[in-house]
């Protein structure tokens, strides 16, 4: 059985390796054309940079080994963005903005959701050098617009600030045990288990925390969180952060989750989820991480999402197939090789049949070159 694969690793045959190919390509040119320039970090790096500053929450999804020639412990990266924000304050150290793309696989030790491989195919955009909430709404259109170029709708893309949570557990004065036990119960949504947690949580952020999972649904959230949670400056610039978004792009599906809180410990601002319809889990993740590059040598604000393609893949309408062309060996035919030659220059797939082979088993060919008199032309392949 050693031929198995391992559990939630799998291959990506002909058919998915071409269609995730394709939206690799589509998704970088979207990028491109919006400056945004690509890096390719290493897929190994010393543990400490990998897990440092924004990494943080990465320990236990990361594999780790032994460098053979260092002694130094190494991992093996399971989120590219902390190697972006490695990238923008240690090497590139410009200035002013930074954007930057990137597409590559990560590992984790155990998949991120139920229907997720432990082998996603990362692809995402980072923006650096601009704290304003106009960068985080320049990024959500950037999400969007790449969504919109591969064809695959978007259902909703929740907002959420994880500074709310943060300066009522700040203002309540909790221990970081509590902080983590209502983190946890908040992810859940266990709305009983956050009543009972909060006991002994003086008013009115008792009732302020236990309200957050209500907080939720379109824009009118906001004007209720306004008037449930408790008027501290932090929650107030959060809320008016997220009007500002609402209103700077009309025509994306915002909704809201004020207890939406992944990634707590990583963000430190606006976050947002996209869904698409008929699928239960988030199809691209993003939200601000100010900061994250203070560990390799200067601390910038930073915003930027990702998404994983293998994902994305299983989700887009399969394209058109396009069938190949089936062609003989050349040999001595100088006309034959020309004629291939051509076909391929105008983007056609042309299979020449070795000496002894008779059929293609792969790409199909639904076409193929036929000799008539002195010329070559293409013929459909008929059936039997």
């Amino acid at each position: 059985m050693n031929w198995l694969l391992p559990e939630y690793i799998a291959d990506a045959l002909p058919a998915e390796a071409t269609r995730i190919e394709g939206l690799r390509r589509t998704v970088l040119d979207h990028f491109r054309t919006r400056g945004f320039e690509l890096v390719m970090p290493p897929m190994l790096e010393y543990l400490e940079s990998l897990l440092t500053g924004a990494g943080q929450d990465l320990h236990l999804r990361t594999f780790k080994l032994v460098d053979q020639l260092s002694g130094r412990t190494m991992g093996v990266r399971a989120d590219i963005t902390p190697q972006a924000a490695r990238i923008d304050a240690h090497l590139l150290n410009h200035q002013g903005v930074t954007r930057l793309c990137y597409c590559g696989s990560v590992l984790h030790t155990l998949p991120a959701t139920i229907s997720a491989g432990r082998e996603p195919l990362q692809i995402g955009a980072e923006l650096y050098g601009f704290e304003a909430i106009d960068a985080d709404l320049a990024i959500i259109r950037l999400m969007a617009g790449a969504l919109g170029k591969i064809k695959l709708p978007l259902s909703r893309i929740d907002l959420g600030h994880v500074g709310i949570f943060e300066a009522l557990i700040d203002a309540a004065g909790l221990p970081q045990d509590a902080e983590e036990n209502l983190l946890n119960l908040l992810r859940a949504k266990d709305v009983p288990g956050i009543v009972e947690a909060c006991v002994d949580v003086p008013s009115p952020y008792r009732e302020a925390l236990q309200s957050l999972p209500a907080l939720y649904g379109g824009a009118e959230v906001l004007d209720r969180a306004a008037v449930e949670l408790p008027a501290l400056p932090a929650i107030t610039a959060a809320l008016d952060s997220l009007r500002h978004l609402i209103a700077g792009a009309p025509e994306l599906p915002f909704s809201v989750d004020l207890s939406d809180l992944r990634g707590y410990h990583y963000h430190n601002g606006v976050v947002f989820a996209a869904y698409c319809p008929d699928y239960p889990a988030a199809i691209a993740l993003g939200g601000r991480y100010d900061g994250a590059g203070k560990a390799f040598g200067r601390a910038r604000p930073a915003t930027g999402f990702s998404m994983d393609l293998r994902e994305v893949a299983r989700l887009v309408p399969p394209p058109k197939s396009l069938g190949a062309v089936l062609a003989p060996g050349v040999g001595e035919d100088k006309l034959l090789a020309a004629h291939i030659a051509a076909l391929r220059e105008q983007g056609e797939t042309v299979v020449e049949l070795l000496p002894g082979e008779t059929a293609c088993e792969g790409p199909f060919c639904d076409r193929k070159l036929a000799k008539v008199g002195e010329h070559w032309i293409i013929e459909a392949i008929q059936e039997d």
